[in-house]
């Protein structure tokens, strides 16, 4: 007869971590999304954008607030659908990054179910986004390789080809 008691396995350092909170983006954020799209914008994996864009854009992001820090972001613009075309509208993903030293901590998750809910209250049909990356985190969260040609119009035209980015889609 064993009367060892066993020793529960230890926790990974993800599930001891507090769950980031995620919030609105406000204008006076612009400058830490900057600073946090900053890097992923040299290595290639964001586009080009300027500072101003994320102090005249704040209401499109969700952030990644842990104790006044921004540990990641995600924008959502609104693409009603164009005259004409059978679906509704859809939403765009982008910019949609998270601190090194926050990676793997749930934050890119957080981020991307909050930005699902907000999509849904919205009423969107379809979410869309183009990635340089392997685009796991999308493909676990029901995203699917898509086309230009199913994306809404304007944003399809703004993607750069040299980029050679996939887009990813899921319905809502």
């Amino acid at each position: 007869m064993i009367t060892a008691t066993p020793r529960p396995a230890p926790l990974s350092p993800a599930l001891l971590a507090p769950r980031p909170s995620v919030r609105s983006a406000r204008a006076g954020d612009a400058a830490a999304l900057a600073g946090l799209s900053r890097p992923f914008m040299r290595s290639g994996a964001l586009r080009e954008r300027p500072a101003s864009l994320y102090a005249t854009h704040a209401a499109d992001f969700l952030v990644a607030d842990a104790a006044g820090r921004l540990d990641g972001c995600v924008g959502l613009r609104v693409h009603p659908a164009e005259p004409g075309e059978c679906r509704g509208s859809a939403g765009v993903l982008y910019n949609f990054c998270v601190a090194a030293h926050s990676q793997g901590h749930g934050v890119g998750a957080a981020l991307l179910r909050a930005v699902l809910a907000m999509a849904r209250a919205q009423s969107l049909g379809a979410l869309f986004t183009a990635t340089t990356g392997d685009g796991a985190l999308f493909l676990r969260y029901g995203f699917a390789p898509s086309t230009a040609g199913l994306a809404p119009r304007s944003w399809a035209e703004s993607l750069d080809p040299r980029r050679n980015a996939r887009i990813l889609a899921r319905v809502l």
